[in-house]
């Protein structure tokens, strides 16, 4: 069923609804721009979350090839109360683990994991990425024995020693450049519900690197798309 058949309201205000959400504009700004109750610019934003996450999700299955960047992050919480020390790779916190993988000249995929123990990520490096891959990663030693399981471009930049860079493509400057912007994106939330922190995640992955006039494209196909299951 198609959102327009679903509201009971003019397709021009969802038009102007659909705009606001390609826009970021939150859901209260939106309402009383279209002149319609918070309620029902939630229940819009929401549809096309859903359908972002049902686009998003069924692109696992593709295997990512050519370059690709690999990293974890954490988002989600605050420090624990008490630790004073500096955080890595989310001690301290009660931060949703995730792992990501960037496809240079193409798009990022994020996964949410339980934890970012070696076997974690390494089962999704063997899911998702082709051996013949350049695969170019920090110095975790959760990356270590890669190369052991048949990914011989397998490049490592040491960020503890302060390396960041080692020339020749050895870097992970987009994977980060996403973490980044999805730490801002998320914050304005001031904190999101852990059953709707996947769709948030998923969204992110969508708007990364898009104007407003490929998102607004792209949203409508993918709402055909969504309203035709």
């Amino acid at each position: 069923m198609s959102l327009y058949s679903q509201a009971k309201i003019n397709w021009r205000v969802i038009n102007k609804i659909l705009d606001n959400f390609c826009l970021d504009i939150d859901a209260a700004r939106t309402a009383k721009q279209a002149d319609v109750n918070r309620k029902t610019a939630n229940h819009i934003f929401m549809h096309c979350r859903l359908a972002i996450f049902w686009r998003r999700t069924k692109r696992r299955m593709e295997t990512v090839d050519g370059e690709v960047e690999v990293d974890d992050s954490y988002h989600g919480a605050k420090r624990k109360r008490g630790f004073h020390g500096k955080l890595k790779r989310g001690r301290g916190t009660k931060k949703q683990p995730v792992f990501g993988i960037f496809e240079r000249e193409g798009e990022v995929f994020t996964e949410i994991v339980p934890d970012c123990k070696k076997k974690t990520p390494q089962s999704l490096i063997l899911g998702r990425i082709s051996r013949e891959t350049a695969i170019y990663s920090d110095g975790w030693r959760g990356y270590d024995g890669l190369v052991d399981v048949g990914y011989d471009k397998h490049f490592r930049v040491n960020h503890g020693k302060n390396e960041f860079s080692k020339g020749k493509g050895a870097h992970i400057n987009g994977i980060e450049s996403f973490w980044s912007f999805t730490e801002r994106r998320l914050r304005k939330f001031n904190g999101l519900p852990v059953h709707t922190f996947d769709l948030h995640l998923k969204e992110c992955e969508w708007r990364w690197k898009k104007d407003e006039k490929e998102l607004r494209e792209e949203l409508s196909r993918v709402l055909k798309q969504y309203a035709r299951l």
